[in-house]
């Protein structure tokens, strides 16, 4: 994606460039027709009660991928483990696919596919523990994405050279997308053994560890395994791809590979980003725990998209661009989603800002770790800019993916900048030890990870809430409620009354705010407790010069950032009219 100047306005100017406006594809018109049906256009609808009592701990999966007629050939063979009485199956699969073959334990199944959700009946009612194998076989002309990453699906496209490029994104619309799914966060598979069949000559960059590859009749099949996968971190990278390779030496004893499938003649620049990878884990294996998925890989493969965090291989589409912040912005936030995404996954769309809220604050900490309190600082001002504050961050009502794309209600916008805002201010408020281990706990669900003593964990906005007060041992009510519950950000108020100041909180609900807020005036920091959401403190003349918050503690509505973001809107409406 190019780099938009400060022309385009608002919608450029803080967010994380992961939600920038992208162009839509070139893509011919037929390849868009017919339209997502509603189940397969968004993911994290409620799920069946079959749904719920369905545990998935072994898919093989096979994909066979034809550039020349833009088609796929598949076949799943589940294991179906019940946790409740169940007697169907039932997964989310795109009813454009010609649906060939059903079985269920080797026996022809009798399905439906009623709007993309596949129910499948499994011929007798397995108790709790039980398991059966279904197997689907299905082919078709998958969706082409309009705006990938954001409204994404297939991205078929060329090398510069003329060879096949593919690649797949799926988080805003969904695994069903290509391959049938429970399509919610919280159904991962135990483990996915896939194989990826490309014309002979490109390589299937999968997720995982690479089991092997064998060619036959001008087709070559590429084995993968991988365990956990995030239902929308399944991806698919296919080109003519070159490997680039290294180690790293964690500082918890083991050693980690890292590799980058790159076009041709991207070699030098692969092994530079792969280099700089190495600093990232440094901070990630510092700062929050260790790699996730080090028995597996670190792993990018070069995408014709700009990025999205698929488990153990990242897409990159950032073209090796500098920043002036000397780091690749593109890598390290996708890598950050290997913690916030991969490892710890939301429990529905409603929570998603825990994947992009904490993915997005490790840039500003990545900065301070490497260069300092100022660099830190920059990137936060500069986050705080983009913030529209139109909707609450955590919905009260259930939402689905397709929330992300209302560009009225700015929710897919400020799940990254508010909710990495709103981490820095916990920090602030209930200091690093806390914080950290809280970080920590959602993340690895215990407070002292090493490789091989955790699990994938699944988690809410209540349990991030709860973790924190149990470390800070407060009570963190109105800090959630009016950061991530309501949409307004608080106001704070300063009155002088002679040679007092006093000042007053004042939230969306008009429930109380007791955030304490720090004062600097005549050579002094002073701090007032503001309990009840009011305070005030002597400054000893009605002229003495003050500073709220001079350390930027607190997020907090700033009169001139919503004046400027109304000029910038103007600006932009003038343009658009000129």
């Amino acid at each position: 994606m190019r780099h938009v100047l400060l022309p385009a306005l608002l919608a450029t100017a803080a967010l994380p460039a992961t939600v920038l406006p992208a162009a839509a594809q070139d893509t011919p018109a037929e390849l868009q027709a017919p339209p997502l049906a509603e189940r397969t256009s968004a993911s994290g609808f409620a799920l069946t009660a079959a749904q719920a009592a369905t545990d998935l701990p072994h898919l093989d999966l096979m994909l066979k991928v034809d550039p020349a007629t833009r088609t796929i050939d598949g076949m799943a063979d589940y294991t179906v483990k019940a946790t409740a009485p169940l007697q169907r199956a039932e997964f989310d699969l795109d009813p454009r696919f010609a649906i060939t073959s059903v079985t269920v334990n080797g026996r022809p199944g009798r399905w439906t596919n009623d709007g993309g959700f596949l129910s499948i009946d499994l011929g007798r009612t397995l108790r709790a523990g039980q398991t059966a194998k279904v197997t689907i076989a299905w082919n078709g002309a998958p969706h082409v994405a309009r705006r990938a990453p954001w409204d994404g699906g297939f991205v078929w496209s060329e090398t510069p050279e003329g060879a096949p490029w593919i690649a797949t994104a799926v988080q805003m619309n969904g695994c069903d997308l290509f391959w049938p799914c429970i399509d919610h966060p919280i159904k991962e598979i135990g483990r996915l053994d896939s194989t990826i069949v490309v014309p002979e000559g490109l390589t299937a960059a999968g997720n995982g560890k690479l089991v092997g590859s064998s060619t036959e009749d001008g087709w070559t099949s590429w084995n993968w395994s991988t365990r956990n996968p995030n239902t929308y971190a399944v991806a698919l990278n296919i080109g003519p791809y070159e490997l680039a390779s290294t180690e790293y030496a964690s500082r918890f004893g083991n050693t980690i590979p890292l590799k980058f499938w790159h076009l041709p003649g991207h070699g030098e620049d692969a092994a530079e980003l792969l280099e700089e990878m190495k600093s990232y884990l440094d901070f990630f294996e510092e700062m929050i725990g260790p790699y996730p998925f080090a028995d597996e890989k670190v792993g990018l493969a070069e995408t014709p998209h700009l990025g999205m965090e698929h488990q153990t291989i990242n897409a990159y589409g950032n073209e090796f661009k500098p920043s002036p912040q000397g780091y690749d912005w593109l890598a390290q936030h996708e890598f950050s989603h290997e913690w916030f995404a991969n490892q710890l996954t939301n429990t529905a769309p409603n929570h998603m800002w825990l994947h992009e809220g904490l993915g997005t604050y490790m840039q500003p900490l990545f900065l301070q770790w490497r260069d300092g309190e100022a660099a830190y600082q920059a990137a936060l001002v500069t986050q705080r800019q983009g913030l529209l504050n139109r909707s609450p961050v955590v919905p009260a009502a259930p939402i689905t993916s397709a929330h992300y794309l209302d560009e009225e209600a700015g929710w897919g916008r400020d799940i990254y900048g508010k909710g990495s805002e709103m981490a820095h201010t916990l920090r602030q408020l209930i200091g690093d030890e806390a914080f950290f281990t809280t970080i920590r706990r959602i993340v690895y669900g215990r407070p002292d990870p090493r490789p091989g003593n955790f699990v994938p964990q699944f988690a809410d906005t209540d349990d991030f809430q709860r973790i924190a007060e149990e470390e800070s041992g407060r009570d963190l009510d109105w800090f959630f409620d009016a950061y991530l519950r309501e949409a307004a950000l608080p106001v704070l108020t300063a009155t002088r009354n002679g040679g007092t100041l006093e000042l007053a909180w004042e939230r969306e609900s008009g429930e109380p705010f007791p955030m304490p807020v720090e004062v600097r005036f005549d050579g002094r920091l002073e701090t007032v407790p503001m309990t009840g959401g009011t305070g005030s403190i002597s400054l000893g003349s009605d002229s003495m010069h003050y500073v709220l918050d001079p350390m930027n503690k607190v997020l907090r509505f700033s009169p001139a950032i919503d004046e400027w973001q109304t000029w910038m809107m103007q600006q932009r409406g003038m343009r658009r009219g000129g």
